[in-house]
């Protein structure tokens, strides 16, 4: 088995343990993509979810969110959502299995290193592993969707929504790499708005 076929088989069993979108309200699968200790050589993907109700109780505060971040910002996502339900990659307490293919396979393509390593080739490997499994993460999901995996456990399609804790603004193009348009236009409404702020002039000074 190859460490992709590990990750696929793994987020697999991990929607299996998901309630039903339809009599949870769950609107969105999660992939917050991180490493352990933040070495590259150790990434790791943590499997989750968010659901309406999460969703209405934030909208409900006192001092809300604006809509779309209370739906889609981690910032705002219960432990099922940011924490995941399960996390699978080269995490040795979690998946130790992963761990050891994926370490087998980077030191296989000679992306591997020591502590001990040049900084400038530690750097330069680092860059790779860290680019691969952004990746894998997005075949991963998209294998999801095409093998019809999301709508059997769940009971209808939703989004993948990816997270780069090191990196969040690379959340948008992950997950529109990894979803059918349909799906993640909601999610993806949230860089168009960005964009338009950024163009929009500011004000004239008094006005």
């Amino acid at each position: 088995m190859t460490f992709r076929q590990h990750m696929r088989q793994l987020a697999v069993n991990a929607l299996a343990e998901f309630p039903d979108a339809a009599e949870s309200g769950l609107y969105t699968v999660t992939f917050r993509i991180d490493s352990v200790d933040q070495d590259p050589r150790f990434p790791c993907l943590a499997l989750g979810y968010n659901t309406e109700a999460e969703v209405a109780r934030l909208l409900a505060e006192p001092n809300p969110p604006e809509p779309w971040e209370a739906r889609w910002n981690y910032a705002y996502f219960p432990p099922s959502g940011l924490e995941g339900v399960r996390v699978i990659g080269h995490d040795e307490e979690h998946d130790p299995h992963g761990a050891a293919l994926h370490r087998q396979e980077a030191a296989a393509n000679g992306l591997w290193y020591e502590d001990d390593a040049p900084q400038h080739l530690q750097d330069e490997r680092a860059e790779l592993l860290d680019a691969e499994f952004h990746q894998l993460c997005v075949e991963v999901a998209r294998q999801l969707h095409a093998d019809g995996d999301l709508v059997r456990a769940l009971g209808r399609p939703v989004p993948v929504i990816l997270y780069d804790m090191f990196d969040p603004e690379a959340m948008f193009a992950l997950t529109r790499a990894a979803n059918p348009p349909e799906l993640a236009a909601d999610f993806l409404s949230g860089q168009e708005a960005d964009e338009q702020a950024a163009e929009e002039p500011a004000p004239e000074p008094g006005v």
